[in-house]
Order: structure tokens, then C-alpha cells, then sequence
């Protein structure tokens, strides 16, 4: 079906009349909340997502395009860009009954979401669907009646750019991982993943860490005195800084460069010998207010949440993650409570301002509400469609108490709400207050003092919301720091005049909020991909969380320097910053796909392509790109990134494995002799075993610290040593013969089930201490039961019933949040075979680089997809030769003609196409 008459073509079948219609969104939800407002002569359905995609792996290709070169990538680059899209194993059910509904329907409107991906889902429904009746492109920002009726309407036609410009972005980016990923593979670990936002996004935290690691702390003092303004003053005591000596500002941390010296010499450097001889100097001298400066304060509301903005906010106030907020988001949307929430537009309908406006009246009164409606404009360079800012839905906005919300979703709706609000209130307006003092030292030297103050007298939009700030440190707007009232020319005594020292601090790493900013500020990516790429970047492995901090793993470090050396444009700020603006312009028509792609790709004559770039890749030093000096050049201490982890190793080959949680700007000199004096392999002996004579040993493995025995030179291969992990409060540097033995006395058999005969043990596991009775597994709570626990206690614990399954006793590993699929609960599982994800429905074992710890809910996700994508086995097997030919009609290469395509090859490629839409018309 051509693309540029897609729409049409279908519509011209018949005329729209008052049959019934067929409405597709993208979940099951939504789909419920439509078909309630719609009412009779609609069928709405959900389409569960994307219907199509490019191939996840070969067991995805169909069989006639196995043999080709391209058909790894999934795209031909020697026709076209033409993507081969298929249709996946868990989406063909719905597929079979979304054309049974169509059988019956005399109209179909593509209801989905009102962006690029939105558009593409629609185009990519058209296509598969090939309805033979009038289509039609049904938009909201709301679901709420009235918007629903308006959308129906109001529908339109595909957006054939806009389905062009994500086609584009979905193409690029699979050239990129695909095409990049593998050489990740080769020169730094297996299973790596490159990514044309990600890679860049990981830069960046690598970037900081860099700075960091090259930072110099540099100490500076400066004093404070405390004033008495006199008896009926308010406040009476208040504070003042020193400012300059001698006319010479004192040094602030600011001054300092990151090597820890001073950025010019105009200012004066207290060291803490000055900063207290100093103050001892001022103790009786007099202060003297010299002048003061009083201005009006006014602080303006802040513009209603867009997607970036929501995100960090979110962050910073109710402590969500990215990918948190963005999935409350959308169950607040499909719930009716929200507008749209992926959008770069801060403007809000009339209608919006409307509900606002009286809602302000009615919660503030009138002297809060502007005499007009304040009108905001997005700074965000090329926002992305005409939505709306993020707002409360409807003509009358609910209150946070009145929407019966709970838990996560009722504060994201509150923090929406307030904010909204806000926006169309009157300033915040005040006072600032600016005091000079005068001292003069005993010691002679002329010292400036500086006091400030600022009081609100109209909180204004203040009243409804306050804006979280990144640095702890930073004053909020409503702050408000009361001066006395004094004169020019006033005495004030000084009760304490105090020297403090500082320490300048490294650039603070960034949050998922800062980050985000950043990624924004720099115009890098999209706002609806950020939350999927930082949670990508933390499932690789690349990035992990201190606190709120995002720390790179040196992993990260390896990868970004080999993008640095061999890809240096891939993973260039203002590249990829500028491949964001050429998506926009073929969003809006003015450039066309298969040019984009093809100078992405093959390069032209001032730009290298990526093609020649990881077919040429030239002497590239695996082991370099893996090693890390510590502490100069001249230390002779590397770091490298190894299969199983980052490890240091020194000039004479002594090696030790660097902590999995400790930041690569903590690995300093120090550290990394500490890690050496233990290097994983050398052995602490302690002694004999008394059962055995053999000698037993202390070791830091891999794995962590363990104790075992040391077999003779001549025993059986078939023989293995007793080993036993250390408890979590055993230290290897402290740790005895007994307490070796008692590890290495694990498993301990507690006794036999009189019921059963089954022996009953007691050791200690990946997740802590349990018993074990034949396959039935329970939970202890402390390691010492593992020593001294008791068969009648035992027993106890085993007659205890089970809430469900052969595990369900013990609670889940850990929680992560609902499924973006299903909507229901993910949670980790230790199962027979290992630890797993599940929503209750489908069960995926987690894969060799994942780690129970540090899974994100986008990477259990993603296991859950490819589960339910996979299917049952036995299922597929028997219905293999009707799967075959489905393919063949549903996982067909997309063949839709482009505005950059030759008309000769166009002709001829859908011919075809034209036949089989002559027979059907």
C-alpha cells in the first residue's frame, strides 16, 4: 500500500453514514475509559502497543529473507532504507481479531496517541489492516466526553511526515546498535549495547566522573560576625559576612579553578592562621552601617509542566524516577485525570485557563488571580506537535481530595495540579534588603561586612507552589530571611565574630533529574525517550545509583572512550544535537527520509559515514581501551575492566578486585594499595582442620570473601575441598580457625521430617540463610539459625502452610512497579532455577548479566516481552507451517513508497500492491 495514498485510498471505499465504527487505541484501559464515552455504534479496541517492528533476532525473520545480507539489520540500506517490519508472536492474536472487528465496521478510526510514535502505531495499523473502509485519524490530548466527541469530529489524516521522521528515528537508531554494538563486543565485553542517545547520555556521566577524578580540593576561611541592632530591634541579633579587606573581595569558592588554585589574584585567599588572627581583631572593634539598599521583590509563577520539567520535578519533590513518573503519568492520562503527558509545549487551551482562573477564585480569592490570563511560551527548541502543557483534565478541574486518587498517583496528580494552579496566579512580591558595615581591625586592615535579607509581603502563586531545587543548598523562592530595621550611620556591636573554614567541592554528579536537564539543555534527544534511556543505561550495566546520584561503572568508562577514539562524531554532543533538528525537518516536510539515512550511513564528501566507520575500524588495542591509570602516569597501578568485573593491578602483576558500589573517583592511590594488600588469590592461612588435618584458608574471590580447605598434590581429581562463603559479619582480615569451621560445617543437617524421611538441612544461600528439604525451600531470618536451630524448630517453620507455589512462603526479592504490558505488578522471584521476574502471569528467568540487585523495571520488562513474544513452545512447534505462511503476509518487507524514491523503482515494487488494491475496491 502506498504511503502517500494510504489514508485516502482506504477512505474512498465508502462514506462514513451512521454504521458502526471501529475505534483503535493502544491499551486496554484506554480503550474502556473511550468505549464508556462513545457509546453505542463504536467498538473500541485496544491494538496493545506497537503492532510491527524491525526483527529482534533471526528466530524473527521470515524464512524467504534469511538468506539475505540485510536482513540482520532489518533494514535494506541498498534499497532505500526499506525497513522489513514483522508482526511478533504475542501481537498476531490481536492482529486476527482487530481484522474480525473490521469485517463487521463500516468505518475505522485510528485513535492513537497524538505524536510521532503515535502516528507511526496508526500508519503501521493501516497498513497491516488494509481496511477496505473509510479511515480516519482520531487525536485528543484528554480522555475525558467532551474531548472524545470533539476528536470524532474533528478526525483527520495520517500525518505521512510525521510517520516519516519516526521511521527515520527508528531506522537510524537500529543502524546505530546494531551496527556499533558489535564492536563493543569485541574489543571491550560481550553483550554490550551502543545506543545513538544512550552512548551519549552515558558520556555525559562519564564526563562528570572524569572532572571528579581530576578535581583538587582547595580549603579557604571567611568570618562571620553576629550584630546586636539594639534593644526593641527585630530581630535584635542577626548575621553579616565578611565581604573584602582593603577594598579586596575574599575568595569564595567560586574563585578556585578545579586544580585547586586560586583563578586570579585580585581577590584575598584566607588561609585559617589569617582568617582567626583576624577575627580575634575585630572582637571589639566598631561596626559601622555604611549604606543600605532596599528594592521591591517580585518573583513570576512558573510555566505548567511539559514532560522534561514533570520529570525532574517529580524527582526532586516525591523522589520518582524517571521511568516512575512517566508510568503514574500514563495511568493518570488513561484514567481520565490528565492531559497528554509526553509534550514540549508549556501552552494551555482557554478552556484550561478558564478551569485554572476560577479555581484560584475560589480556593484564594480574588486578590490572587492576574487581571489577565497569563500566556506561556515554549523556549524548547522545534517542540514537538501542538499539545498542551501537562494539566488536570476536563472544564473543571478536580481537586487532588476530590479525584478518590491514592498513593503515587494521587501525589504526581497533586504535584500537576499545584502546578497548574499556580501558573495563572498573581507574583510573588516583597522586599530585598542589601546592609553595608564597616570595621576596622585592630591589626589596621578596613573590613566590609554585607547582611541580606528578603520578606514577602505577597506570596502570591507561592501560596499554591514552590519549585524543588537540584542543590540542597539553594534558597527556595519562598525563603524569606528577616533583617532588623537600622539606619546609616548606626553602631553595632559585634557578640561574636567566628573564622570558618571551606572546602571548593567536585562538580556534583548528576540525577536522573539533572541529567535529564542537561540532555534538554543541550538539545539531545526527545523528552518521551529520556526515561527509557536512563533506565537502559542503568540495566547495561553502565551507570548505577548512589543515593540519587548516577555513578558510572568502569565499564562505562571502556565503552565511551573506545566511542571517543573510533566513532569521536557518534558520540559528539552537538552531532547528535543536530540530528535532532533534521528529524524535525523531515517531521515537517522539508527533508526526506531516505537522504537523511543515506548520508547518516554512507557519509558524502565532508562527512565520514558509519558504514566506513565499523567496516575500517584500524588497530584497535582491546586491553587499552580497557586500562585506567591511578594516581599518574608514574604510579604504576592500573585499573582495568575485565570479563568479571573491574580489577587493579600494580607494576608487579599483584591483583585485586575493585568493589562493585565504590566510584571510580574514590579509587585513589590509598584505595587502591588497600584493595592490593588482599588481592583476590592470595591465601590468609588459619590453621588446621581437627576433623580432616587439611589446611584451611581465607580467600577474596569473586564472588566475595570465603574460607576452604586445601586438598593434598595427590588427591582424586574427583575430590573437592569444603568451602563456605563468610557471613555478612565476618571480616577477612579478622576471621579465626573456628569461625572457618562453622562455615565449613554448612550445610548442616538439622534432622529428619519424621513424616516424610526427608532430611532437613540448614545453609546459606545467594539471598541469605534458608532450610532444605528435599525441593522445599524456606527462609531463615538470621544467619546464626543456620548453627543452632533446632529439628522441632524446623518443623515448625515447614508445617507453616504456603501462600502459593512451591515458593510462595518467601516474599518476593524485590518489587519493581507495574508492567507498561499488562499493568500488573513485577516482581523478582528465586525459583528453582534461579531468580526471576513475573507479573503473575508470565514468568522470564533473568539472563546471565542480570543482577537481582540493580534490575530496572524496564529491563524486567523487556525479559517479560520477549517471554510472552516467544510464546509456548509447544504451541509454536505444532502450528509452525501456518506461522510460516502468516509471515509471509504479515511480516512482509514494507514496501510503501517514499518521496525519495525513484519513480522507475517505485513503479516496480507496487506493482503488485496496485493489483492486489484494484481486486479489493
Amino acid at each position: 500500500m502506498a504511503r502517500a495514498t494510504g489514508t485516502k485510498a482506504a477512505a474512498a471505499g465508502s462514506s462514513s453514514g451512521g454504521g458502526r465504527r471501529l475505534v483503535i487505541v493502544e491499551s486496554p484501559k484506554k480503550a474502556r475509559m473511550i468505549a464508556g464515552f462513545l457509546g453505542a455504534g463504536y467498538v473500541v479496541e485496544s491494538s496493545f502497543g506497537h503492532i510491527r517492528d524491525l526483527p529482534k533476532g533471526a528466530d524473527e525473520i521470515p524464512a524467504k529473507y534469511k538468506g539475505l545480507a540485510w536482513a540482520r539489520l532489518g533494514v535494506d540500506v541498498d534499497n532505500h532504507f526499506d525497513p522489513l517490519y514483522v508482526v511478533p508472536a504475542d501481537k498476531k492474536a490481536q492482529i486476527r481479531k482487530l481484522k474480525d472487528l473490521l469485517k463487521d465496521a463500516d468505518e475505522l478510526f485510528l485513535a492513537t496517541d497524538e505524536d510521532r510514535e503515535g502516528e507511526a502505531i496508526a500508519w503501521h495499523l493501516l497498513d497491516e489492516l488494509k481496511p477496505k473502509v473509510p479511515v480516519k485519524r482520531m487525536v485528543f490530548h484528554e480522555i475525558t466526553p467532551k474531548a472524545i466527541q470533539d476528536a470524532v469530529g474533528a478526525a483527520r489524516d495520517i500525518n505521512e511526515s510525521l510517520v516519516d521522521a519516526q521511521e527515520a528515528r527508528r531506522i537510524l537508531d537500529r543502524l546505530y546498535g546494531y551496527e556499533v554494538s558489535p564492536v563493543l563486543w569485541k574489543k571491550v565485553m560481550p553483550k554490550l549495547s551502543a545506543g545513538r542517545v544512550q552512548s551519549v547520555a552515558v558520556r555525559m556521566v562519564v564526563d562528570r566522573e572524569r572532572d571528579r577524578i581530576a578535581f583538587r580540593t582547595a580549603s579557604y576561611w571567611d568570618l562571620d560576625a553576629k550584630l546586636d541592632a539594639g534593644e526593641g530591634k527585630t530581630p535584635r541579633i542577626f548575621p553579616s559576612r565578611l565581604v573584602s579587606v582593603d577594598s579586596r573581595r575574599i575568595a569564595q569558592g567560586r574563585d578556585f579553578a578545579s586544580t585547586g588554585e586560586l583563578k586570579n589574584d585580585t581577590t584575598v585567599h584566607l588561609d585559617e592562621t589569617t582568617a582567626t588572627a583576624l577575627a580575634a581583631a575585630l572582637q571589639d572593634s566598631t561596626f559601622k552601617v555604611r549604606s543600605i539598599e532596599s528594592k521591591p521583590y517580585t518573583r513570576k509563577p512558573y510555566a505548567p509542566f511539559r514532560t522534561t520539567t514533570l520529570q525532574q520535578e517529580a524527582g526532586r519533590k516525591l523522589n520518582m524516577s524517571a521511568s516512575q513518573t512517566m508510568q503514574i503519568a500514563q495511568r493518570l492520562y488513561e484514567n481520565g485525570n490528565i492531559t497528554y503527558m509526553r509534550t514540549d509545549s508549556v501552552t494551555l487551551s482557554e478552556t484550561a485557563i478558564t478551569a485554572a482562573r476560577a479555581q484560584v477564585r475560589e480556593l484564594y480569592g480574588a486578590s490572587y488571580l492576574p487581571d489577565k490570563p497569563r500566556v506561556y511560551t515554549s523556549k524548547v527548541k522545534n517542540a514537538q506537535e501542538a499539545h498542551e502543557a501537562i494539566r488536570p483534565a476536563g472544564e473543571n478541574f478536580q481537586t487532588p481530595a476530590q479525584t478518590g486518587l491514592s498513593g503515587p498517583e494521587f501525589r504526581l496528580y497533586e504535584l500537576i495540579w499545584m502546578r497548574t494552579i499556580a501558573s495563572q496566579m498573581k507574583d510573588a512580591a516583597g522586599n530585598s534588603v542589601s546592609i553595608k558595615i564597616d570595621a576596622k581591625a585592630t591589626t589596621g586592615e578596613n573590613c566590609e561586612f554585607t547582611s541580606s535579607g528578603r520578606v514577602i509581603t505577597f506570596h502570591g502563586f507561592l501560596k499554591a507552589y514552590v519549585e524543588g531545587a537540584d542543590d540542597p543548598s539553594h534558597e527556595t523562592d519562598d525563603r524569606e530571611t528577616q533583617i532588623p530595621d537600622v539606619s546609616e550611620g548606626d553602631v553595632l556591636p559585634a557578640t561574636e565574630v567566628v573564622a570558618s573554614g571551606h572546602e571548593t567541592k567536585p562538580p556534583s554528579r548528576f540525577t536522573e533529574a539533572t541529567l535529564i536537564a542537561q540532555l534538554e539543555d543541550r538539545e539531545i534527544g526527545r523528552p518521551s525517550t529520556y526515561a527509557s534511556i536512563l533506565g537502559t543505561i542503568q540495566a547495561r550495566g553502565y551507570v548505577y545509583k548512589k543515593g540519587t546520584a548516577l555513578v558510572p561503572a568502569w565499564l562505562a568508562f571502556a565503552v565511551v572512550r573506545l566511542l571517543e577514539q573510533h566513532f569521536t562524531r557518534l558520540v559528539d554532543y552537538a552531532f547528535t544535537a543536530s540530528m535532532e533538528d533534521i528529524l524535525d525537518e523531515v517531521a515537517s516536510g522539508n527533508l526526506q527520509r531516505e537522504g537523511v539515512l543515506g548520508r547518516f550511513y554512507f557519509g558524502d564528501d565532508e562527512t565520514e559515514g558509519l558504514q566506513s566507520m565499523v567496516t575500517d575500524l584500524g588497530d584497535i588495542d582491546a586491553r587499552e581501551m580497557s586500562t585506567f591509570q591511578v594516581g599518574g602516569p608514574d604510579s604504576g597501578v592500573v585499573v582495568r575492566v575485565g570479563r568479571y568485573g573491574p580489577y587493579v593491578e600494580d607494576k608487579d602483576e599483584r591483583r585485586a578486585n575493585v568493589p562493585e558500589d565504590l566510584p571510580p573517583d574514590e579509587l585513589t592511590m590509598e584505595k587502591a594499595q588497600e584493595l592490593l594488600e588482599q588481592p583476590s588469590g592470595v591465601e590468609i592461612e588459619l590453621g588446621e582442620a581437627p576433623d580432616t588435618g587439611l589446611k584451611v584458608v581465607a580467600k577474596a574471590g569473586r564472588f566475595g570473601p570465603y574460607v576452604t580447605e586445601i586438598l593434598p598434590e595427590d588427591a582424586p581429581k574427583s575430590a573437592k575441598p569444603r568451602t563456605g562463603s563468610l557471613l555478612k559479619s565476618m571480616q577477612l582480615d579478622s576471621i579465626g580457625l573456628d569461625d572457618a569451621m562453622r562455615l565449613l560445617s554448612l550445610p548442616r543437617v538439622v534432622g529428619k521430617d519424621p513424616e516424610s524421611g526427608d532430611e532437613i538441612t540448614a545453609q546459606n544461600g545467594r539471598y541469605g540463610p534458608y532450610l532444605k528439604k528435599g525441593t522445599d525451600s524456606r527462609s531463615l531470618t538470621s544467619e546464626d539459625q543456620m548453627f543452632d536451630i533446632t529439628l522441632e524448630e524446623a518443623l515448625k517453620i515447614y508445617s507453616e502452610p504456603k501462600q502459593r507455589g512451591r515458593r510462595a512462603a518467601a516474599p518476593p526479592l524485590k518489587e519493581l512497579g507495574a508492567d507498561p504490558a499488562s499493568g500488573e505488578p513485577i516482581v523478582v522471584k528465586e525459583g528453582r532455577f534461579g531468580p526471576y521476574v513475573t507479573d503473575g502471569e508470565t514468568n522470564a528467568t533473568l539472563r546471565k548479566d542480570d543482577d537481582v540487585e540493580t534490575i530496572s523495571l524496564l529491563r524486567a520488562a523487556e525479559l517479560l516481552a520477549d517471554k510472552r513474544a516467544r510464546g509456548p513452545v509447544k504451541k509454536t512447534a505444532k502450528k509452525a507451517p501456518a506461522k510460516k505462511t502468516a509471515a509471509k503476509k504479515t511480516a512482509a518487507k514494507k514496501t510503501a513508497a517514499k518521496k525519495t524514491t525513484t519513480a522507475k523503482k517505485t513503479a516496480a515494487k507496487k506493482a503488485p500492491a496496485k493489483k492486489t488494491a484494484a481486486k479489493k475496491s
